[in-house]
């Protein structure tokens, strides 16, 4: 019968101790980062390869962007901008299908 009252005994065993509130904010923090990560390539059966496209497009736009010795820039900047707005119409579509 002592069993039922937590003052006489057993129930140190059930104590949930809470992290500190540093502890908690990262934890959270990191929960959240990782709903965001899903929701970004939700409905995308590869992220990874999404994510390697990403980089090679940020890499052709960084070559876009220096100037050429021919001083031809002005196209490729603007082919590099059009292919950037596709891929992310591309990847918003998928993201909108698959919701």
């Amino acid at each position: 019968m002592g069993m039922c009252l937590p003052c006489l005994g057993g129930a140190a065993d059930d104590v949930v101790v809470t992290p500190d509130p540093e502890t908690r904010r990262q934890q959270l923090a990191e929960a959240a980062e990782k709903r965001q990560k899903e929701t970004a390539y939700r409905g995308v059966k590869n992220p990874e390869a999404v994510e390697r496209k990403r980089k090679k497009q940020e890499e052709i736009e960084k070559q876009a962007m220096t100037p050429s010795v021919s001083g031809g820039g002005g196209l490729k900047v603007r082919l590099a901008l059009a292919s950037c707005f596709f891929l992310c119409i591309f990847i918003l579509h998928f993201n909108c299908i698959f919701r």
